[in-house]
């Protein structure tokens, strides 16, 4: 479920070592599921622990995840890195804003999955996002944009050698390509 590198089981140890007795850490989803999903770490006392919660053993602590967050922390990956700016604890937890989907779903949930999860990221670094309203029977992905992505001069570019190539790669012979339903209009919101 969650993978903690030796590094990041070092340093909770030691954060761990100045805590009250049988202290652990809890990991944890804020929102699960949403486009809102954030990820956590925190102390966990003993009487925080709850009946249904899930414990995973490492060395020297256990982590403890909440049953409504367990399923979004599906593959999440917790890391200690330590570079020339300093030290950085990283959570990435791929499936926390929508649950990760089978290989066999209907293509309308793999598409959604791939952009919730890879690509939506992506464009949230200029305050945009993508939807997926349909897949025809043609095989088209109906998408439109929002936030900074409605009006961006690259809308284009981003739509067709990044989002397109992406999803024709993962989707190979189900899809035929992406098409934009966007009204764009030039405004403040815009990403330049």
């Amino acid at each position: 479920m969650i993978s903690i590198s030796t590094e990041a089981q070092t340093h909770f140890a030691k954060l761990l070592s100045s805590q009250g007795e049988g202290t652990n850490i809890r990991v944890f989803v804020v929102n699960p599921g949403t486009p809102q999903a954030e990820c956590g770490v925190s102390y966990c006392p003993p009487e925080s622990v709850e009946p249904t919660d899930i414990r995973l053993s490492f060395e020297g602590f256990d982590a403890v995840i909440d049953e409504e967050s367990s399923p979004f922390l599906d593959e999440a990956e917790i890391d200690f890195v330590t570079d020339a700016m300093g030290s950085q604890l990283t959570l990435k937890a791929p499936n926390a804003k929508m649950r990760k989907v089978s290989d066999d779903a209907p293509l309308m949930e793999r598409v959604q999955y791939v952009i919730e999860s890879e690509i939506n990221p992506q464009l949230a670094n200029h305050g945009g996002k993508v939807m997926v309203m349909e897949i025809t029977e043609e095989g088209y992905a109906i998408l439109q944009f929002g936030g900074g992505c409605n009006g961006c001069s690259m809308v284009d570019v981003t739509l067709k050698e990044g989002i397109e190539k992406e999803l024709l790669a993962r989707f190979e012979g189900e899809l035929s390509g992406v098409k934009d339903v966007t009204e764009h209009q030039h405004g403040e919101h815009s990403y330049y």
